[in-house]
């Protein structure tokens, strides 16, 4: 069973001036094409094959590099085309604005800390908010195309909430300003997709 790139959800240039049109056709077509045609290049003969993303991921041997990183690649852009909208922006509500500050303190508060990880993220990455069983939510950060469903990247829970943080998702119009990149971002969160995730895995 072999993966197959996931069409985005809205056209190239729907998330401007947020995030340029260029920008998103060549992390969909280059980026995210690249890591799911070696995803399956690597699976190719092996009994990963049939098996989904998500259980990959949670069995991983991080020393398979090949699968480690292209696997995440996958997952990673999978969910961030999922999580952004061009009616996106403003806040949540319902149980995950109540989860957001019961754990932060306030959305603003969720917003700087969110931030704050994205943006001292050294080198590429990502930053994550995730949701333990329960519903307790956290904030953390992996390097690479490593996520939170990995074992051992000191992230815990199940990622309903990620921000790209590697130089190609923002450079061709930041520049090197990661941090308005980031705060853009907040204009485009699809908050119906995420509190999907979050009552779906909590």
């Amino acid at each position: 069973m072999a993966f197959e790139l996931p069409n985005l959800p809205y056209a190239y240039d729907a998330l401007e001036p947020h995030i340029d049109a260029r920008t998103m056709e060549i992390h969909h077509t280059k980026h995210h094409n690249g890591y799911t045609t070696k995803l399956n290049g690597a699976i190719a003969g092996t009994a990963l094959e049939e098996q989904s993303i998500t259980d990959i991921l949670k069995e991983l041997d991080m020393s398979n590099t090949a699968v480690r990183n292209n696997g995440g690649g996958f997952y990673n852009h999978s969910l961030f085309w999922s999580i952004m909208s061009p009616n996106g922006g403003g806040a949540p509500g319902g149980d995950l604005a109540a989860a957001l500050d019961d754990a932060f303190g306030s959305f603003e508060s969720f917003k700087d800390k969110f931030s704050g990880a994205a943006g001292t993220r050294f080198g590429s990455g990502w930053a994550w908010l995730c949701v333990h069983p329960g519903g307790r939510l956290e904030i953390c950060s992996t390097p690479n195309q490593d996520n939170p469903i990995m074992p051992s990247t000191g992230c815990g829970g199940f990622p309903i909430l990620g921000i790209d943080v590697w130089e190609h998702a923002y450079y061709l119009h930041y520049q090197n300003r990661r941090p308005d990149y980031i705060n853009a971002f907040f204009n485009v969160i699809n908050w119906d997709k995420v509190s999907e995730l979050y009552s779906e895995n909590k």
